[in-house]
């Protein structure tokens, strides 16, 4: 254990200061290949859907032409399989040419020519998690270095086939090698999921002066019981996650599958009205070539959009459980606020929840405030502190409130 605290404070010595790119402020949007594509490099036989430029150009066309850019969905993230099993004469990483032909760099023109920004991924580690070349302590500096020379905008460092020890070395001596070569690249650790998630083995401290952003906990898979746990560990364990979330360091529960084939309307409704509460990055892994109407719908939604991207950053909390249901609230600016009512009941029938603001501590306003139904794009009226008002949440889905004072006079989107 000691040589390992050293071997911290010396990786520190060496930020001069923390990550100084002045990134995401708010949460980060975008896609990312990993849920819904995996490590599909069969392009012989599968086209359309393996893991190359084919399929991130066609990604980039609809983000740019259908909407997403504009809302903020703007970074594409190559994640694990994208290289060749072997690094070249030099030492560096290399894309694999028969799945991206026209290389990295080309493909970074290609997304900013659109207004998006290109994410790749490493691993801090011997090898990726699908077993591609990782890296170690010793190549931090050239991969670092060979990621700026393509002009790639973010990063997620995984942390297959490492020990803590080279973790805790290499997690700060990346962020230190990216801060180096003067480009603003998103640093997205996933160094706590491999430890816990949680204090003492994790320092979220020193993680949000290094990281923009963190895997905590366990990869999402395409079903609901995967939401469900990911949404239970992060209430179970808010008190020590929620401080360390803020503007440029976020806490990551990871993808979202809205669009995908797991999740029924009212629990892709669900997942996104606790990610948009808890703060969380907003990247998308799905077919945005063929989804439907209504995923896309739900994911365009500007009012949820706009309470995850809170300019104050401050991460909600579960503060209420009774049964099946579950109230969750996140403090906004200007006074604003965002509920959402979880119903995690599978019995078939919506439940009925009365509450007041003045029980969710939110009662700064003597003119009362103003309720709006997130989902339903609905305003459900003007309400007092102490006047109680009902809501009625489906089978597990969610009813998601934003709340504003009276005295405002127009609605924010």
């Amino acid at each position: 254990m000691h040589l390992v605290s050293l071997g911290i404070l010396l990786a520190l010595s060496a930020l001069c200061s923390s990550l100084d790119n002045g990134l995401v402020r708010t949460p980060p949007m975008g896609w990312m290949t990993w849920e819904r594509y995996r490590c599909n490099i069969d392009c012989k036989t599968d086209p359309e859907d393996c893991i190359g430029e084919h399929l991130i150009k066609s990604i980039a066309d609809k983000m740019a032409d259908s909407g997403w850019r504009e809302l903020g969905y703007v970074y594409i993230s190559i994640d694990d399989c994208w290289s060749l099993k072997h690094r070249d004469s030099n030492g560096r990483l290399q894309p694999d040419p028969d799945r991206f032909p026209s290389g990295i760099k080309a493909l970074a023109d290609y997304l900013h020519a659109r207004g998006l920004k290109l994410g790749i991924y490493g691993d801090m580690g011997t090898y990726t998690c699908g077993g591609y070349p990782g890296t170690t302590l010793d190549t931090i500096k050239i991969d670092a270095e060979t990621f700026a020379s393509w002009e790639v905008d973010m990063l997620k460092f995984d942390g297959c086939y490492s020990n803590s020890s080279d973790k805790a070395l290499g997690y700060p001596k990346m962020s230190a090698a990216l801060n180096a070569t003067g480009r603003p690249i998103l640093y997205s650790c996933s160094w706590p999921a491999y430890e816990g998630g949680l204090p003492p083995k994790v320092n979220y401290t020193l993680l949000g002066s290094i990281c923009n952003m963190w895997r905590n906990f366990d990869d999402i898979e395409d079903s609901w019981a995967s939401v469900l746990s990911i949404i239970e560990w992060f209430a179970v364990n808010q008190d020590a996650l929620q401080p360390a979330a803020g503007p440029g360091r976020w806490n990551d529960p990871d993808m979202l599958i809205t669009g995908d084939f797991g999740l029924s309307y009212e629990q892709s409704k669900s997942q996104l009205a606790i990610w948009a509460i808890l703060a969380a990055p907003l990247i998308m892994s799905n077919d945005l070539r063929t989804i439907s109407q209504d995923a896309k719908n739900l994911l365009q939604n500007r009012l949820l959009i706009y309470i995850n991207q809170d300019s104050l950053g401050k991460q909600g909390k579960r503060v209420a459980k009774a049964g099946s249901l579950e109230v969750w609230t996140r403090e906004l600016v200007n006074e604003q606020y965002a509920v959402a009512v979880l119903n995690k009941g599978t019995d078939g029938l919506p439940k009925h929840f009365t509450t007041n603001l003045a029980l969710l501590n939110i009662t700064e306003c003597t003119f009362g405030y103003k309720l709006y139904d997130v989902f339903d794009e609905e305003f459900l009226g003007t309400v007092k502190s102490e006047e109680p008002f009902v809501v009625t949440i489906a089978p597990t889905g969610v009813v998601l409130l934003f709340v504003h004072p009276a005295s405002t006079k127009h609605h924010p989107v």
